[in-house]
Formats: C-alpha cells, sequence, structure tokens
C-alpha cells in the first residue's frame, strides 16, 4: 500500500518541486501565459479526450456534475459558521470554502489513483467547479458579466461536445481524436508545475490560521461530499472521486480574486499554502480509505 500511495503521490511532488525550484532559481516563468494556455485550450481538449472516450454514460456524468454543485453549495452554507468560529468576515471565507483544488492538484492525483476510468469522473467534479468559480466567483470579485464570462470560456464549450458524444455514442474522426489526445498531455504536466511556481511566488505571513481553517475544513467538505454522493447514488467510483477532489486544498485562483477584490489576499495566500502543504500529509490517509 505504501508502494501504491508513493506512485501517486510522487508525480505530483515532482511536477510541483519543479515549478517550486524554478522560481526560487530565480528563473522566469510566464504565469499569466501558460494559465491561458491551459485553460483555453489544454483543458477543453483534456475534457473532449476524457469524456468522448469514456466508458460512462452522460446519466452518472451529469448526476457527478450536481452532486459537486450541491457540495459546493454546502460549503457556502457552512462558510457563516465557520467565519465565526475563526473570527473573520465570511466574505473572505466563502471562496476558500467553496472552490478546492481540483485542478492543477485533484487531477493528477485521480489520474494515478484511479486510471483512465476514474479520471473522467475527477475531470466532471473538476469542471464543475470552475463554471462555479469563474461565474460565481467572478461576481464575487466585483466583476460581474457572469454570462459573458460563461460564453467567453472554451471549457463550456468542450462540455457541450463531449455530453453530444456521449449520448449519441458517436467516436471522434481518429485524426481529430489522436490530435486532442496529443494536445491534452500537456495539460496535466503545466498545471502541477504551475501549482509549484504559485506556490514558490505567494508570500505567506500567518501559517497558523492557515493550519487551523484547514483542519476545519478538511473534515467538513469530506463529509458533505460521502453524503451528498449517497444521496443521489452516485456510483461507488464517482462517489469516492467526489470526496477526493472536493477534499483537495484551497485553490490558488482563489488567492487572485482576493487581490482582485480587495479581499484580505495575505490571508488567503495563507490558506492556500498552508492547505497545499497538508495535503500532502492527510491525502495518503484519504487515499487509503478511498482506495
Amino acid at each position: 500500500m505504501i508502494a501504491e500511495l508513493f506512485a501517486v503521490m510522487a508525480p505530483v511532488l515532482t511536477g510541483a518541486g519543479l515549478g517550486f525550484t524554478w522560481i526560487r532559481l530565480g528563473h522566469p516563468y510566464p504565469v499569466e501565459f501558460v494559465t491561458r494556455l491551459v485553460f483555453n485550450i489544454g483543458t477543453p481538449a483534456l475534457i473532449i479526450a476524457s469524456l468522448a472516450n469514456a466508458e460512462i454514460d452522460a446519466g452518472s456524468v451529469g448526476r457527478t456534475m450536481l452532486a459537486a454543485a450541491l457540495v459546493m453549495i454546502a460549503m457556502a452554507a457552512a462558510t457563516l459558521p465557520m467565519a465565526r468560529l475563526l473570527g473573520r468576515d465570511w466574505r473572505v471565507l466563502l471562496a476558500p470554502m467553496m472552490y478546492p483544488n481540483t485542478g492543477n492538484m485533484g487531477l493528477p492525483v485521480v489520474l494515478y489513483a484511479f486510471g483512465s476510468a476514474g479520471f473522467a469522473f475527477g475531470i466532471t467534479v473538476m469542471v464543475t467547479v470552475s463554471l462555479f468559480q469563474f461565474t460565481v466567483g467572478s461576481i464575487m470579485a466585483s466583476q460581474g458579466k457572469a454570462l459573458r464570462t460563461l460564453a467567453r470560456t472554451p471549457t463550456v464549450y468542450a462540455i457541450v461536445i463531449s455530453l453530444a458524444l456521449l449520448l449519441t455514442e458517436t467516436s471522434l474522426p481518429r485524426w481529430l481524436n489522436n490530435s486532442v489526445d496529443l494536445i491534452s498531455g500537456f495539460t496535466v504536466p503545466l498545471m502541477l508545475i504551475t501549482l509549484g511556481v504559485s506556490l514558490a511566488s505567494i508570500q505567506v505571513r500567518s501559517l497558523k490560521s492557515g493550519v487551523g481553517f484547514s483542519l476545519l475544513r478538511i473534515p467538513v467538505a469530506a463529509g458533505l461530499a460521502w453524503g451528498i454522493g449517497t444521496l443521489l447514488g452516485l456510483p461507488p467510483l464517482a462517489q469516492g472521486i467526489l470526496v477526493l477532489q472536493m477534499s483537495m486544498p484551497v485553490a490558488v485562483f482563489n488567492y487572485l480574486f482576493a487581490q482582485k477584490a480587495g479581499r484580505e489576499p495575505e490571508y488567503t495566500a495563507s490558506l492556500v499554502f498552508c492547505s497545499t502543504l497538508m495535503s500532502l500529509l492527510y491525502l495518503p490517509l484519504l487515499l487509503i480509505w478511498l482506495m
């Protein structure tokens, strides 16, 4: 079991470690360019490559998306008591509570732990979280124009295409399937490297509060995900991945939104940094339970 867990976590640590070391050595890294590349090209290609060829039905995809949405709504409701307990403004904690790092942290863990069959469910959860984050999150950051954001998000069109292929049991032409598969290949490595770069670039001042928040959030997220997955009758594999994905550390994008909104970005940075470091301790335990 230890060897299996190490095999899952080693690629994550290696990719993030490369990005972290690269920045610490003083080398430049075009974060904005890579982020645009990953989210506008890599992620849509990854969604189509994973869902279009996955051996799952559209109903399971729909229920998994619904479950992820309900977990985020439940986490939003849990923000108020959490804010009172920690003595913080609920608006500061809302995004870190709702949006875990299901992309550049969650997807690699799901891929190496559950393989291609589980990866499709991991993509489904990540897509749902991203849709919420870039619509509701944009509004909370005072950016507004949620509908325009959706219309300009390639991920949305990738979901529609993938679901259409699933519902009609249609396969992509071989040349297109090979092209999409090739392009999607750079997504996960770049996600991990960018995660390491982001962590190396974040200035952390309050470690104690970040640890306290993570210790409270993790069991709440895992419990809600398990309960909602059970109520919706998700397949065991989908339910386990929902729990794993929603228990991921706080997403780096929460720090960027906090900066734009002017809502205690330094505190949010501590939540991102501490929860990511703590995930190296609790994710193996969670994987022992789920695997």
